[in-house]
């Protein structure tokens, strides 16, 4: 599986930790920045993530800001994703199984390294249940497209 990661200067040590587990994962980690903690905007990398997952160069994307909410709007923004803000693992796997979220998107002055870990193992390894679940996914899809639901 690829997997582009992103985060702003908040997010950027949680990402690099992002990065190790996604590799002993046996993912193809695909960095869309930032490369240090120096101060940059959010919505550059939220978006590039977003981007990389919509045109299909990634299967998902993993982005952390500071409360992962910032990264998580700037994703969205793009049609074709479904970022999550997730704050534990049941709620990564739910994401996956419930929402076929794209996007994990999480807070690194919330989320300890452990919990990122188990996040990230959750959201990678869960399927998307489909079933009565698959008319409101197909709904978000109508409104990416300018569509009524």
């Amino acid at each position: 599986m690829k997997i582009a990661i992103g985060s702003d200067h908040a997010g950027f040590e949680a990402k690099e930790r992002a990065r190790e587990v996604l590799a002993s994962l046996g993912a193809e980690v695909l960095d869309k920045g930032t490369s240090s903690e120096v101060s940059v905007d959010y919505p550059d990398f939220g978006a590039a993530v977003g981007r990389a997952v919509a045109r299909g160069e990634v299967e998902r994307g993993v982005l952390v800001c500071g409360s992962g909410i910032g990264v998580s709007i700037a994703a969205n923004k793009i049609a074709g994703v479904r970022a999550a803000v997730c704050w534990n693992e049941e709620t990564a796997r739910l994401a996956r199984q419930h929402n076929d979220a794209n996007v994990l998107c999480f807070g690194a002055r919330f989320i300890e390294p452990g919990l990122a870990a188990l996040m990230i193992r959750a959201f990678v390894e869960t399927e998307f249940d489909g079933g009565r679940h698959r008319q409101r996914v197909d709904k978000l899809t109508k409104l990416d497209e300018g569509r009524a639901c």
